[in-house]
């Protein structure tokens, strides 16, 4: 039974940005992002036959999005000319005095995050964005647990230590 639009125009509008910002967070480029998020929902239409509920649908489409936005991220390093595109900003939800200075840090720590190694910023994006536990984590990516936890702590020394040299003003 193939899912008629209706349903797809729901599902979209409840896990769109979901989807868009795990893809944003883990490419650092907005339109690759908006890319990779339309495919997750053309690849959802053509296989949410399958799927058994709502929860079995939002874990499929972190668990794709997360793929396609990788995917994305190889194909681009095999094209140079498409990684040379200027960093765009965005708009944050973050409030941390004022518009100007919460810009910037969001925009410097947005750096901080796409400077990681790629298993290290998926599973640190995961755990903190999507608030997935470490068990989760592990289900979605097919790793052991105790990997997940040995890239979340990697992840989050190395960017405690990229943020000691490079936002030295923020901090206290």
């Amino acid at each position: 039974m193939a899912i008629d639009a209706a349903e797809l125009g729901r599902v979209i509008e409840t896990h769109q940005r979901m989807v868009f910002s795990i893809a944003l967070r883990l490419t650092g480029d907005y339109a690759l992002a908006e890319e990779v998020a339309q495919d997750v929902f053309l690849d959802y239409f053509r296989s949410a036959e399958k799927l058994t509920g709502k929860e079995h649908s939002r874990f499929w489409l972190r668990r794709v999005a997360v793929h396609r936005a990788t995917d994305a991220l190889r194909h681009r390093s095999r094209r140079p000319e498409a990684a040379a595109e200027e960093w765009v900003e965005y708009e944050h939800d973050v409030a941390l005095g004022g518009p100007q200075v919460s810009s910037r840090v969001s925009v410097k720590i947005e750096e901080l995050l796409l400077a990681l190694p790629e298993p290290l910023r998926i599973v640190v994006v995961l755990r903190y964005q999507e608030d997935m536990g470490p068990a989760e984590i592990a289900d979605l990516l097919g790793q052991p647990v105790a990997t997940v936890k040995s890239h979340l702590q990697r992840g989050l020394q190395l960017l405690r230590k990229k943020a000691a040299v490079t936002m030295k003003e923020y901090i206290r």
